[in-house]
């Protein structure tokens, strides 16, 4: 899964840290979301999308391996 995270939290001015803590997760998690290699709760997700201000549709893209 491709996300825009980083892309929406750099509009946001935060760091990694900063959302990790609004969200409540450590900074390492952001960091796993922001490269693809974690895939969100949806709980986490729609945290997420709100601290960023936008919709889970908006950060995460789904590819189409990821139905396999």
């Amino acid at each position: 899964m491709k996300t825009r995270i980083k892309e929406y939290r750099a509009r946001s001015s935060l760091t990694q840290a900063q959302l990790a803590q609004k969200v409540g997760v450590r900074r390492e998690t952001i960091v796993f979301l922001e490269k693809g290699e974690y895939n969100p709760s949806l709980k986490l997700a729609v945290k997420v999308a709100r601290e960023l201000n936008t919709t889970i549709n908006e950060l995460f893209i789904l590819e189409d391996h990821d139905y396999d």
